[in-house]
């Protein structure tokens, strides 16, 4: 049971990179899916033949929906995705925020649920997010053309607990994942993952 004092907590708030974009996975989706299409059209525009350019657009419209399934098939939120080139080149990488609402059976407490997590898995440690008990597990997963995956990604997911008075309000899992430079041991891969652990000591609770 959470202390008494303890407030509930119906939202979030993160401070993303520049040249990044939220994509609600609620609502207003294709909203703003639009918009990071037509201002990626515009950019291209000036160096590519309308025709090209028109093929681009359908093209960014297929990944970008594609990204949005896949993070609504794991129960997200928000999708955060960087849609302006970072030192002259477009990082291939996302930011999945999502809320799992798992009931525990009577008698369970949700540290002992962390702590067999974290003790289960070898590359998870412990880890506080604006308060909040959590992990964070990061992992290097291999290629795997048949899911559509050409290159191996490094993966970083942080595990939290939502602040709730009774103790029972689900979990949010804030997952990062890319492909880097192609080598998910390089230096760019790692300052990618410096940049979303940067980003994670910004994540604050929107509470009662």
């Amino acid at each position: 049971m959470a202390p008494a004092d303890t407030k509930n907590a119906f939202g979030y708030t993160l401070v993303i990179p520049p040249g990044w974009t939220r994509v609600p996975l609620r609502e207003g989706t294709q909203d703003a899916i639009k918009k990071i299409v037509d201002e990626a059209a515009e950019r291209v525009a000036r160096e590519l033949p309308k025709d090209q350019v028109a093929e681009a657009r359908m093209e960014l419209y297929r990944r970008l929906n594609s990204s949005v399934k896949e993070a609504r098939q794991r129960d997200g939120v928000d999708l955060y995705l960087p849609t302006e080139p970072m030192h002259g080149y477009l990082v291939a990488a996302s930011i999945i925020v999502a809320k799992v609402d798992t009931a525990l059976r009577d008698g369970v407490a949700r540290q002992d649920v962390m702590i067999q997590l974290i003790t289960e898995s070898d590359d998870a440690e412990p880890t506080e997010v604006d308060g909040a008990p959590g992990m964070r597990k990061e992992r290097t997963m291999p290629a795997a053309p048949e899911k559509g995956a050409e290159a191996p990604s490094k993966h970083v997911d942080y595990v939290v607990q939502v602040p709730s008075s009774d103790g029972d309000a689900g979990w949010v899992v804030v997952s990062f994942s890319t492909v880097g430079d192609g080598d998910p041991e390089s230096d760019f891969t790692e300052i990618l993952v410096e940049l979303f652990d940067a980003v994670m000591t910004t994540f604050r609770w929107r509470t009662e």
